[in-house]
Parts: C-alpha cells; sequence; structure tokens
C-alpha cells in the first residue's frame, strides 16, 4: 500500500469500497487486507466493471472512485513521474499495481503479488510431458507476468484486454488443437472463441457459463488429467470401431463365400458387442492423474 495523495488507511478504505462484492482474486485481496487492518471501506453505489481497465464507483459524495491498472490510470492522467516510478519498482518485483482515484485525483497505489496456485507448477511440467506447450495471456504488466511466466517455464502474452486475448487465441488456434482455461469475466470472449474452454471451479458465473466444461476440484494439474482421459477415451473408442468393423468385415466376406454359416456370422457380431462393451469398460479402472 502506498500512500500518493492520502494516507494508507483513506486509500484502503476506497479500494475496499469499490472492490465491495466482487468475487475477483484481487479484490477479495483488498477486502481481507481492509479487514486485517480495521479499516472501513467507504460506502458507495453503482459499481461497474471496465473490462480490461479496472473498477469504478460512486461515493456518497457523488465523486467517482477508480481501482485499476496503472495504463488506465495513465488515459485518466494524474501520474506524475514519482507515481510512475513507484509503479515500475513495485512491477520489477513481479507485484500487479492498481491505481486508486477519487475524483480524479491519485490516492495512491495498491501493490498485490499473484502468486501461482501451489499446483501450477506440476501442472505445466505434466503439460510438457504430453506434448502441449502453455502460454499465459494476462492482462497484467509486462514486467509482472514474465515473472510468473518464467517461475512455471512457460511463455506469456502479457497486458491484454479482453479482445486481445481473442485475437491471442485465434492466432495459436492455427497451431493446432487449442484449449483457453480461464477464471474472470475479462477471459470468457477468449473462452468462447477456443476449440475448447474449460473453466475454473472457483471462477466467475460469466466463465462458468461461456466454458465448455469446468474443473470442479479447482486444481491445475486436473488440466493435465482431463487431456489424459480424452486421449485414452479415443484410443478406446479407436478400438472398438476396429473391433466391431473388422469381425463384421471377416464374417461378411465368409459369410458370402459360403465358408460360415448365418448364424454363426450373428453370433460374431453379438460377440462383438460383448467386446467392444467389455472394452470400454477398462476405462473405469483408468486413472487420470496418473502420469505415463
Amino acid at each position: 500500500m502506498v500512500g500518493l495523495g492520502g494516507d494508507e488507511a483513506t486509500v484502503l478504505a476506497v479500494a475496499a469500497g469499490v472492490e465491495a462484492g466482487s468475487s475477483h482474486p484481487l479484490a477479495e485481496a483488498v477486502l481481507g487486507e481492509a479487514a486485517e487492518r480495521g479499516v472501513a471501506a467507504l460506502p458507495m453505489t453503482g459499481a461497474r466493471v471496465l473490462p480490461g481497465r479496472g473498477v469504478a464507483a460512486v461515493t456518497a459524495a457523488g465523486a467517482t472512485a477508480f481501482v485499476g491498472s496503472p495504463r488506465h490510470a495513465e488515459e485518466l492522467g494524474g501520474l506524475d513521474a514519482a507515481a510512475r516510478e513507484q509503479i515500475a519498482v513495485l512491477e520489477e518485483a513481479g507485484k500487479t499495481v492498481a491505481a486508486v482515484y477519487e475524483g480524479g485525483t491519485l490516492l495512491g497505489l495498491v501493490a498485490l503479488r499473484d502468486e501461482p496456485r501451489p499446483d501450477a507448477a506440476a501442472a505445466m511440467a505434466e503439460l510438457k510431458d504430453l506434448g502441449i506447450a502453455a502460454v499465459m495471456l494476462t492482462g497484467d504488466n509486462r514486467r509482472t507476468a514474465a515473472a510468473i511466466a518464467a517461475s512455471l517455464g512457460m511463455e506469456q502474452k502479457a497486458e491484454l484486454l479482453p479482445d486481445d486475448k481473442v485475437t491471442a487465441i485465434r492466432e495459436l488456434a492455427t497451431q493446432g488443437g487449442l484449449v483457453m482455461v480461464g477464471v474472470g469475466i475479462n477471459d470468457a470472449p477468449a473462452l468462447a472463441a477456443a476449440d475448447v474452454g474449460v473453466a475454473m471451479g472457483s471462477g466467475t458465473d460469466v466463465a462458468l457459463e461461456t466454458a465448455d466444461g469446468a474443473l470442479l476440484r479447482n486444481r491445475v494439474t486436473d488440466v493435465a488429467a482431463l487431456i489424459r482421459l480424452a486421449r485414452a477415451t479415443m484410443a478406446n473408442i479407436r478400438q472398438n470401431i476396429t473391433v466391431a468393423l473388422g469381425l463384421k468385415a471377416v464374417f461378411l466376406v465368409t459369410s458370402v463365400l459360403g465358408i460360415t454359416g448365418l448364424w454363426i456370422a450373428i453370433l460374431a457380431n453379438t460377440g462383438a458387442t460383448v467386446l467392444v462393451t467389455l472394452n470400454a469398460l477398462r476405462l473405469l479402472r483408468f486413472n487420470p492423474e496418473q502420469a505415463g
């Protein structure tokens, strides 16, 4: 918390007031910090999300309060050299910085470090073993994105608005099948544009409604498990098709040539049904969480 046009308590009170009621992880962090410090959120109304920019609300005095990205803050004005320098220092440390405004005046900065999920590194390693490349798409600044991506061993595209994420998804889709995993409102358009959209169980309602599927246990490693299960299912389907059509083809030929009778062909057809059913049941014993 950095106070510029106001003290830290004022900055936190305004930020908590704007973020009140939001389920975004960064909003929850701000509200949690306010509760821990015993700072009451400033009463506000008309909170609205500015996609890719931040959140705005109206104070009891009728002033507009804003909490959001420094890039959008630049458009609003009020970022002097000292503020820019402070933002650069915080971002170099891998932190996400939000500017806090009230009535067009910059009150201060809120710095948060969006830590990767505990199983994120393991999930990236599992995807790599499966021959799948992962790219992080984020609206965060390049410095923060680079720091987090480097710790996970993955590529990144930063400072993306929702429309930019859709463009990135379409570009990546030209390289092959693409799965998009997201949690927030800003991810919804990209989830819809991907070949398969997957939302995390803790994601926003918009993300969950837009995605093709959801990871209810909220574990990143479940992405790799889902892919293993999909591959095992497709392999099973191919085996069943080969067995079923192969037996039918063999007994069709032998029946036409008079080598086997009609009843033998019927029994073979029934046997094929039993075989493919038994083969499909093998998936019940498949453990998608087991690598290899």
